[in-house]
């Protein structure tokens, strides 16, 4: 019966002609019963190891004998389901063997080997793939965790860096107004230190030059005197010249240091040397 009705479809035809896109392509899987043009299957058949189009895929919907039948997708790879030495369809699988047979394979080379029902294989290798699924997601959930993780230490390292180069960046410019209030004090505190140096020079130096007057005044009257012809005269007058005394500026004048800044120089220029010590070092260890 079952041949028959294989038969009735080949003979059956289409009422009217399909669309151009009904046809089969050549990536399609056409279906095996159209007669001349073929049309695009719709199912494949495992059991009768055909495919079929809409149309003569109805018999497996409608008759008795064809609804136990499994329907897949269409396939190419049908003929892999028979066996090329018997041309039987391979219903067993040899778990010695690892590979699909047909029944007279299992009475024939594979007699005595363990076989079952290739359903059977297939739901125990589909509890085996179910398993080893459930391991993948299960590891793709810890490993999702993982990522997740990093991907908080990466916006954790973000935040921190983004605050400290804030903080680097406030703290330095402080530390340049500092500087810089520093290098306005200690410019204040020199020229008050330059003024009263310097005031106390001019005074010392004005003292200097009175005393020049006097002795200019005094060379002067000595000048004069020696000019006197008068013998008498020049005798009368020379003991009342005044003794010249020392004078009371000149060694100090000459102890007198060159610079009086030093002291603030040599401590700018320590200071300056530790700044450059603490700035080079590698502050991101």
């Amino acid at each position: 019966m079952f041949a028959e009705l294989l038969e009735d479809l080949k003979k059956t035809g289409l009422q009217a002609a399909p669309a151009d896109h009904c046809y089969a392509g050549l990536e399609d899987v056409a279906c095996d019963f159209c007669s001349g043009r073929k049309l695009r299957a719709s199912k494949s058949c495992l059991v009768c190891v055909a495919s079929y189009c809409e149309e003569h895929l109805q018999p497996h919907y409608e008759s008795p004998p064809f609804k136990k039948h499994k329907l897949v997708e269409p396939s190419k790879k049908l003929q892999e389901n028979i066996c090329s030495v018997h041309d039987e369809v391979k219903k067993l699988f040899c778990r010695t063997d690892q590979k699909s047979i047909c029944l007279v394979c299992a009475m024939d080379e594979h007699k005595g080997h363990h076989t079952v029902l290739a359903a059977a294989e297939r739901t125990e290798r589909q509890r085996e793939l179910e398993g080893k699924r459930q391991q993948i997601q299960q590891r793709i959930q810890d490993t999702q965790k993982d990522v997740d993780l990093l991907q908080q230490e990466v916006e954790a390292i973000d935040q921190s860096a983004d605050k400290t180069v804030e903080d680097s960046e406030k703290m330095f410019t402080e530390l340049i107004h500092l500087i810089q209030n520093r290098r306005s004090d200690v410019e204040q505190q020199v020229r008050s230190q330059q003024q009263t140096a310097v005031r106390g020079v001019k005074e010392l130096q004005q003292e200097l030059q009175q005393e020049i007057t006097e002795l200019q005044r005094k060379d002067a009257e000595l000048q004069q005197l020696s000019h006197t012809e008068d013998h008498i005269q020049f005798l009368t007058s020379c003991p009342s010249l005044p003794a010249l005394g020392e004078s009371t500026h000149s060694s100090s004048i000459r102890e007198r240091p060159l610079s009086c800044f030093e002291d603030v120089t040599a401590a700018l220029s320590e200071l300056t040397d530790k700044l450059q010590h603490i700035l080079t070092q590698d502050w991101t260890k």
